[in-house]
């Protein structure tokens, strides 16, 4: 399928009035929808009645269509193509949404809305998925000291659809909506919310304008379309204002190239902040005296980002839930924290859900009281976590040039769960090392019991992958890994080269072996590891007064000459239940055996004499028949 959308958007994509045209992608060469309009007049009478109860909803909801037929990204369906039905007729209900932060309508495009058993979204391709990852995205926002944030305009509605395919967007609504008068018939000539294969169409124009226009652009441009945008959201880092100015201009002009209008810059530089038209700033900026005025907290991918102090910010407003398993897990769920700062906070929550699951309590029952208090105990903490803020920047304004870069996964596990915390180390030309945190993970310990070194290797496993998946997405020139861990068993496990292990133990080893060196793994003392509190969960008081988990452990700050030893015997223990036991089975003939049966069996000698006699003939005449078939 991913195959077929590709060769769909490649083969049909125009450039044309300064846009990219590309053609839905259909499953089917040949498609016979059916006339869905009865049901889309349905939907829309079911919008009249919501926007006749909620004025301001109304009014809300016209402006949105207004503006969208101003911007030409719909036209209204001229009157001789009113009865076309040639089965390239659809009908698309729609509804509006509001942002969760933002509080802004956006109207949305019902393309799953079935007919007949057909909808738009199913004859779609929906195509691969194009996109950077959140964690990638964020991981190199966090690199260097200037950063910027931007927006591209209703990007969607960037890429067009040509005139062949505009017949399959129609949709109704009433003119200047007005209420009063009858329902028009408008289609869309844009690519559109609420169709599935509209964000891989809008991330393959995105990543075409960028290849189109290489020989006119900068590497430095070209490059953070391609790595630094999340759909429509631009984080970028760079090491100096001047060259964050420079950037904005070519990048501003390489996205207008295809269509697409960068807007709502945010900066902590200044000096780039005074260089972008006020109209093009984020709201919060646009009446700021840049020379004296804080520059204020914004959300850079849903995380909060404090541009004046260029720290990341923790702001936690729950709903209020009930206090049941339905509840509890809606607010943890609701807890947004991509790159797991908050893991020890958030792991107690997700104990507690599941010994709720162990106790086969049923999703709205209300919850015991002992437990009900632990969780009301949690929440009440989540207010300290407001004075919590972590550094954007992964490294000092004043540390200079790195020279060397490491990461350290510490992993760790207990009863109740396992975690990884994952450290950047940097050394600079004088020497001087700075380590900062990048990721967290925790995770509750599975329902079916298991060991604590089987708790431990699952550890240790995440603690590889995490590995992997940053050196893919960090753009520095990373030196070895090193692995911490405090238990032994898991390193003689991991250093073992002669036994073998039951399956589990087996098929982790394999993963740790084939991405890591043994000579990477090091022990630490358990009082010493980050990873801990991510294994065992924190209160939010706890978690407030543990710096050491943000700055990470002070050894890693001097030489390594000075970090802990392994000071084990990592021999692994035969008697180690996951060690496979050989066993070798050996028979052994007893000759005299046969010689008592026949003594036994003959009474009399003469007939034990004939009896032997017999036996000896018998083995000669197969000797004699074994040689003469060897010869033969």
């Amino acid at each position: 399928m991913d195959h077929q959308f590709l060769e769909s958007v490649s083969n049909s994509v125009q450039f044309s009035d300064g846009h990219y045209y590309v053609d839905l992608p259909i499953k089917k060469t040949v498609i016979q929808m059916p006339n869905n309009r009865t049901a889309a007049v349905q939907r829309a009478l079911n919008i009249k009645k919501k926007l006749q109860k909620n004025p301001s909803f109304h009014a809300e909801y016209t402006n949105f269509m207004t503006d969208m037929l101003n911007k030409g990204y719909a036209v209204k369906v001229n009157t001789s193509h009113l009865n076309h039905q040639d089965g390239q007729v659809w009908y698309i209900p729609h509804h509006g949404v509001y942002h969760p932060q933002k509080k802004k309508l956006r109207v949305v495009f019902d393309c799953a809305a079935s007919f007949q058993g057909m909808s738009l979204n199913s004859e779609l391709l929906q195509g691969p998925d194009m996109t950077n990852t959140l964690i990638g995205v964020l991981t190199r926002f966090r690199q260097e000291s200037v950063a910027m944030i931007a927006d591209i305009e209703a990007m969607y509605y960037q890429v067009r659809v040509p005139e062949k395919d505009s017949d399959m967007l129609r949709f109704l609504w009433w003119p200047d909506g007005d209420l009063n008068q009858n329902l028009d018939e408008y289609k869309m000539v844009v690519h559109l919310f609420g169709a599935k294969s509209s964000p891989s169409v809008a991330n393959f124009a995105l990543r075409k304008t960028a290849e189109d226009n290489r020989s006119k652009s900068t590497v430095e441009a070209v490059n953070t379309v391609l790595k630094n945008f999340y759909v429509d959201d631009c984080l970028k880092s760079v090491s100096s204002s001047a060259q964050a100015v420079a950037l904005h201009n070519d990048l501003t002009k390489l996205c207008a190239s295809g269509g697409f209008r960068l807007t709502k810059w945010a900066s902590n530089s200044r000096d780039l902040l005074a260089s972008v038209p006020e109209s093009e700033r984020i709201a919060g900026v646009r009446d700021l005296d840049l020379s004296k005025d804080a520059l204020p907290v914004e959300r850079a991918l849903g995380v909060l980002w404090c541009v004046n102090s260029d720290v990341f910010k923790f702001r936690i407003n729950l709903k209020e839930k009930p206090v049941s398993r339905r509840g509890i897990l809606s607010v943890t769920s609701s807890i947004y924290d991509p790159l797991g700062f908050l893991a020890p906070v958030i792991l107690p929550s997700k104990i507690l859900m599941q010994q709720l699951c162990r106790e086969k309590l049923a999703w709205d029952d209300d919850i015991p009281e002992q437990s009900a208090e632990r969780w009301i105990s949690w929440l009440s903490g989540l207010n300290q976590l407001t004075d919590f803020s972590v550094p954007r920047c992964i490294k000092p304004v004043d540390f200079g040039v790195s020279t060397s870069a490491q990461l350290h996964h510490f992993s760790d596990a207990s009863e109740v769960g396992y975690g990884v915390v994952t450290y950047l180390r940097l050394l600079n030309a004088d020497g001087l090392a700075h380590c900062a945190f990048m990721m967290g993970k925790s995770r509750v310990a599975p329902l079916k019991q298991t060991t604590i070194p089987r708790m431990e290797l699952a550890a240790a496993v995440v603690a590889v992958k995490t590995d992997k998946m940053l050196k893919d997405e960090l753009e520095l020139e990373l030196h070895e890994s090193v692995f911490w861990t405090d238990s032994t068993t898991v390193l003689r496990y991991i250093v073992n080269e002669g036994l073998r292990f039951k399956t589990f133990v087996a098929n982790r080893v394999a993963i740790i072996r084939e991405s890591t060196r043994p000579q990477q793994w090091r022990y630490i003392n358990t009082s010493m590891n980050p990873a801990d509190c991510a294994s065992r969960g924190l209160t939010c008081e706890r978690f407030m007064k543990n710096v050491n988990r943000i700055n990470g452990p002070s050894f890693l700050k001097e030489s390594e000459s000075n970090w802990p030893e392994t000071n084990h015997d990592l021999s692994t223990n035969l008697v180690d239940s996951e060690v496979k036991q050989s066993v070798n089975l050996l028979y052994a003939v007893d000759d005299t055996d046969a010689l008592n049966k026949l003594i036994n069996y003959y009474s009399d000698w003469y007939k034990l004499k004939r009896a032997v006699a017999w036996i000896l003939r018998f083995k000669d005449l197969v000797i004699q028949r074994s040689n003469q078939g060897a010869g033969g």
